[in-house]
């Protein structure tokens, strides 16, 4: 495919892998921070290529994974009401709450629609006058200026019958958690290029110089990532720790102000749950109180939801690096993709999905 086969070339990738095996001297763990790099590594197998010395975790870089139980079930119980519509993009439809998941809600009569777009959305809210039509905003800071958007056109439209739940989750402020964490074991970081794309990497840097941790923004394809991996050995070889931009073709340093600007006119920062972490300070957005009107959280007056996740996922401790999707008992037993009981195993961008997908079909994959 043009623009895309070079990131995929196997002499390339080789001669980064001998590139990474030359430098590395001492054992290493990076931190792949989102979920579709996470699956590029699995599916095009790149830790075979690279020395034993050098350990990949994945990180909480997957929305639908993050997106806290509470949320889920205020999702539920919205879509459960009378002349209400629910949409949603189709992966948020199969993800556990602690009841139901949307597409059960579905089956049972409840208007959920999938859409492409939250535009999609406020299309269906002009269409149906008489309806309350709600959509589930989920996502980093990848997805939120299209979620403000999508705001911003229903109020220029006078269209007084949407709203958005809201579950954004921004990466700064986690990656402050996990490497604050005693547990830490993490020595470099793979910045999600998505999410640079839009934020820039300027918060990155007082990050990598506080817990003297390389930070490198990489894109998704198997060059992107060992060029990111590269970038990352040679600075904790040479003790260096600053934020490098190997994503150049798409990121610059100060992002998209555009989407940035949207964003912010909508969207406040606020503390924020993630699923199967808890609560990190400063790691969300909620809407302000301009746009409170199309606050869904507010319009169907719904409290915080406490409820406790299944004991035998280890979804948290995946998702903060601990430890690997085969390490849960639950793994590829009572927790598969067409039954879930953590949200890593229903994303597309999920690391239990990642390994169950990639190892049980491993004669199948997609190779270099």
């Amino acid at each position: 495919m043009k623009f895309v086969d070079e990131y995929r070339n196997i002499e390339t990738v080789k001669k980064i892998a001998e590139q990474i095996k030359s430098v590395v001297t001492k054992k290493w763990t990076i931190m792949e921070i989102c979920g579709g790099q996470t699956h590029s590594i699995m599916k095009y197998r790149l830790q075979d290529f690279l020395p034993e010395k050098i350990t990949l975790v994945h990180g909480p870089g997957c929305p639908v994974c993050v997106t806290s139980l509470d949320i889920i079930d205020k999702a539920h119980f919205i879509a459960r009401q009378e002349n209400v519509i629910m949409a949603s993009f189709g992966d948020m439809l199969r993800v556990p709450g602690s009841e139901t998941d949307l597409l059960k809600i579905k089956a049972e009569g409840g208007d959920v629609r999938i859409v492409y777009s939250p535009l999609d959305a406020v299309n269906i809210a002009e269409e149906n006058p008489d309806k309350k039509v709600v959509f589930f905003a989920v996502g980093f800071e990848t997805t939120a200026p299209a979620n403000a958007l999508s705001v911003i056109e229903a109020k220029r439209r006078h269209v007084k019958n949407f709203s958005i739940l809201s579950s954004h989750v921004m990466v700064p402020p986690a990656m402050h958690a996990i490497l604050s964490s005693e547990k830490n074991k993490i020595d470099g970081f793979l910045a999600a290029g998505h999410v640079c794309t839009v934020m820039g990497y300027e918060e990155y840097i007082p990050i990598a110089e506080q817990y003297k941790t390389p930070i490198v923004v990489t894109g998704f394809e198997p060059v992107d990532i060992l060029k990111g991996i590269l970038s990352c050995v040679k600075q904790l070889e040479n003790e260096e720790y600053f934020v490098e931009n190997q994503y150049k073709r798409i990121v610059r340093k100060e992002g998209n102000i555009p989407a940035k600007t949207s964003m912010f006119e909508i969207f406040e920062i606020s503390d924020k749950t993630w699923r199967g972490i808890g609560e990190i300070p400063k790691s969300g957005l909620k809407i302000n109180d301009i746009y409170k009107d199309f606050d869904a959280e507010r319009l169907f007056h719904l409290e915080k939801i406490q409820k406790e996740e299944p004991t035998v996922c280890i979804a948290g401790e995946i998702m903060q690096g601990l430890k690997k999707p085969f390490e849960c008992p639950a793994f590829g037993k009572e927790c598969k993709p067409d039954n879930p009981l953590g949200s890593p195993m229903v994303s597309s961008e999920g690391a239990c999905s990642a390994y169950y997908r990639y190892t049980k079909l491993v004669s199948k994959v997609e190779r270099l």
